[in-house]
């Protein structure tokens, strides 16, 4: 299978590298992680302007109609400058009204203001209680007049402060569907917290808080577990892009860290475990490429065959290169002042989004085909 970009894909990762280079440096990033919101706004109008937010959008909603692999160029590019901004965020929650919406009224209209960088989306998938269960879904809804009202907590919300409109998961007469809860929704209140990795979460509860539902897709329970494979996609990419800039980092600094009076690049047993930690990115991005192909397909087993593949390997890649890089830095490796930590931090946390390496050897595990395999 050809993995190559085309022209326009490639076009587009170099246009946003070339922003990320000039002005979201590691210290200008600090500064963002720094400050009250966590997040910056004309960073966030810069990638309006890039396209990045009408990147996922619909053609007939005012955007460019990409795909997951469309989408992987551009989250290794933000991966790789360490992004804080609320883009992975959004982009599920624009997947999210893409999968469950109608693709008119309402709808339409959000998706024609996240392309056009007004709105920044979230989606609550984790409650307090559940683990990595996606269906366990304790937060209810209840028809109110023409809407809907929802009780319930939610946690770890990527982003949910932030969000102009958050995508809730509720049981409606005990089936999942999805919910629009608007930021400034009554009786509902925010929690607002910066996660170890620099990015912002929220825990978000709800008092019969008035809802929309999406009723454009019927069978919730699916739609909830297909935008989740679509978020851990994007979070493998990102992954790919942090590894590859951990890998960049540590080579550099092994070659003017010298013992002995000489580079320590130039040892041949660190040669040999940078090697190593090349092979984990390598094998990494084989898989999380194939799983943005995979996306799409009709079978969706074959998609979460492929999903949790990329998240395991991925998962397993981010430990052993993060630790391998902590260790070759030395005490700096885990110290605020140089990148490498805060690529570690981030790689942590990304392999316990959405199912970590046990989950996905769980879900993988589960498959038909790979019980068919064993006997």
């Amino acid at each position: 299978m050809d993995f190559t970009f085309n022209d326009e894909q490639q076009q587009f990762a170099d246009a946003l590298r070339r922003y990320l280079d000039r002005n979201y440096g590691f210290e200008a990033r600090q500064a963002i992680v720094k400050s009250d919101t966590g997040v910056a706004d004309a960073h966030w109008t810069a990638f309006t302007e890039l396209g990045l937010t009408a990147l996922p959008v619909p053609e007939a909603q005012g955007g460019f109609n990409g795909g997951t692999v469309d989408m992987l160029v551009v989250m290794q590019e933000l991966g790789r400058a360490l992004v804080v901004e609320p883009y992975w965020a959004t982009a599920v929650g624009i997947e999210a009204l893409r999968l469950a919406g109608t693709a008119q009224g309402d709808d339409a209209q959000l998706l024609e203001r996240a392309a056009a960088g007004e709105i920044k989306l979230a989606v609550a998938f984790h409650e307090p209680a559940a683990r990595y269960d996606l269906f366990a879904v304790e937060t209810t809804a209840t028809r109110q007049g023409d809407g809907y009202a929802l009780t319930g907590k939610k946690s770890v919300v990527q982003h949910g402060a932030q969000a102009d409109f958050r995508i809730v998961p509720a049981r409606l007469d005990g089936e999942i569907a999805l919910f629009v809860v608007e930021r400034n929704a009554q009786n509902a209140q925010v929690t607002d917290y910066r996660t170890i990795d620099g990015q912002r979460a929220a825990t978000l509860s709800f008092d019969a808080t008035p809802a929309r539902r999406l009723s454009g897709a019927p069978a919730g329970a699916a739609t909830l577990e297909r935008l989740a494979d679509y978020g851990t996609v994007l979070l493998c990419a990102e992954a790919v892009g942090a590894l590859d800039a951990l890998n960049h980092a540590t080579v550099e600094y092994t070659k003017t860290r010298q013992q002995f009076g000489v580079p320590i690049a130039r040892f041949q047993a660190l040669q040999h475990r940078m090697v190593e930690m090349l092979i984990h990115a390598e094998q990494a991005r084989s898989l999380a490429y194939l799983a943005a192909v995979r996306y799409s397909s009709d079978d969706a087993d074959e998609r979460r065959r492929a999903v949790s593949a990329a998240k395991v390997r991925v998962g397993q890649a981010a430990r052993f290169v993060g630790q391998q890089a902590v260790q070759l830095h030395g005490g700096m490796g885990v110290t605020n002042e140089v990148a490498a930590a805060h690529l570690f931090k981030r790689l942590a946390i990304i392999e316990t989004t959405l199912g970590d390496v046990d989950h996905h050897l769980e879900r993988f595990a589960a498959l038909p085909a790979f019980a068919a395999a064993e006997v």
